[in-house]
């Protein structure tokens, strides 16, 4: 087991930085395009919606994603999504409908297609930017899970949501927060490859006001996390699929990207 996530871990590394360090934005769009397609599919099976219903929607997030192209100003793409988590994701944590059904089901369906057309909007912006502004947003993904796996192996004692995803505490979720901070603060400091989403955060508000904002970004990456593990519970699938042989599926490498993405792109417009 352990062979086979490393061995699929340095296929994906192989295609996806040479992909981001090196080729043209278009290039990068395009495979953040297939990502996020399969993502999608992910999303619908997860719902229920059956085999072919789930390529159908598949399909269609790919036509609305490919329309989005188009949008000159993508900010209410952005807002619409981030008001989706904001709204949305605590209420579903907390109140636990049946989400592959009745309205639910239809609501978490169209909103996906927003979802996913704001993340690869999203990612696109931000490599425009530049490689480093791209890798620091993912970044703060990346070290909030890292830095919550290591905390919470060693210190972790408080459960997060033992309904939903019992192996999460309270004292992992505060290591992913110490983590990104670190980083984050290192890098405005130093000035390190510049400009990234930490830099352009404090050049917008303050280093004060970019700490607060990266601490809501941590806190809707765990949200996204949540959201998926309890889409997984519900429809009692261990992971979104089997695409990526020894990691799951796709939305389960990126589903704490789905809130963060459009969030932080909305909060810099």
């Amino acid at each position: 087991m352990l062979k086979t996530r490393v061995v699929t871990a340095l296929v994906l590394l192989a295609v996806f930085l040479p992909v981001t360090l090196f080729a043209p934005v278009a290039a990068f769009g395009a495979l953040i395009g297939v990502v996020v397609v399969f993502a999608a599919w992910e999303w619908a099976r997860l719902l229920k919606t059956g085999g072919a219903g789930a390529v159908i929607y598949a399909l269609v997030a790919a036509v609305v994603v490919a329309a989005s192209a188009k949008f000159e100003t993508p900010h209410a793409l952005f807002r619409a999504a981030s008001v989706f988590w904001i709204v949305a994701g605590p209420y579903v944590l907390v109140r636990k409908p049946a989400l592959a059904t009745g309205a639910w089901r239809l609501f978490l369906l169209a909103a996906g297609l927003a979802i996913f057309a704001a993340c690869w909007q999203a990612l696109v912006a931000a490599r425009t930017e530049g490689v480093a502004f791209v890798l620091s947003l993912l970044l703060v993904v990346w070290l909030a899970d890292i830095g919550a796996y290591f905390a919470g192996k060693a210190f972790g004692r408080h459960k997060l949501a033992p309904a939903i995803s019992p192996g999460k505490t309270w004292e992992g979720a505060a290591g992913g927060w110490v983590a990104v901070m670190a980083v984050a603060l290192a890098a405005v400091l130093l000035h390190a490859f510049e400009p990234t989403l930490y830099s352009t955060l404090v050049a917008r508000g303050g280093m004060a006001r970019a700490l607060v904002w990266l601490t809501v970004l941590v806190a809707f990456s765990v949200i996204g996390d949540l959201f998926e593990s309890m889409l997984k519970r519900q429809a009692g699938v261990k992971d979104s699929s089997g695409l990526l042989p020894g990691h799951g599926g796709v939305l389960d490498r990126i589903d704490a990207l789905l809130p963060v993405l459009p969030l932080a792109l909305w909060l810099l417009g």
